[in-house]
């Protein structure tokens, strides 16, 4: 499998397809990361509170890899658009 996660919505289908693919329940995740059932529900539908930690602690579960490259085209931001600084 070799997915582009362009928005957090995204990583949630990316964790169920994973997660499918290594022929796992949500309930058999659960138990192999030692989390609930109802976490791995919660994290496949908004996934917007998954550390990074728990993020690759599922993908080696799930047979997964993180992988990092450059953007095809660079993104530009907008005068309007809010450049992060304020995190």
């Amino acid at each position: 499998m070799q997915q582009v996660i362009a928005t957090i919505g995204h990583m949630g289908h990316v964790l169920a397809a994973g997660r499918k693919r290594a022929g796992l329940t949500q309930a058999q995740a659960a138990a192999h990361l030692g989390i609930s059932q109802s976490r791995i529900s919660t994290l496949e539908r908004d996934s917007g509170s998954l550390t990074l930690d728990q993020l690759l602690a599922m993908f080696g579960v799930y047979g997964l890899q993180l992988l990092v490259r450059d953007r095809p085209e660079p993104l530009v931001l907008e005068a309007n658009e809010p450049s992060g600084a304020d995190w």
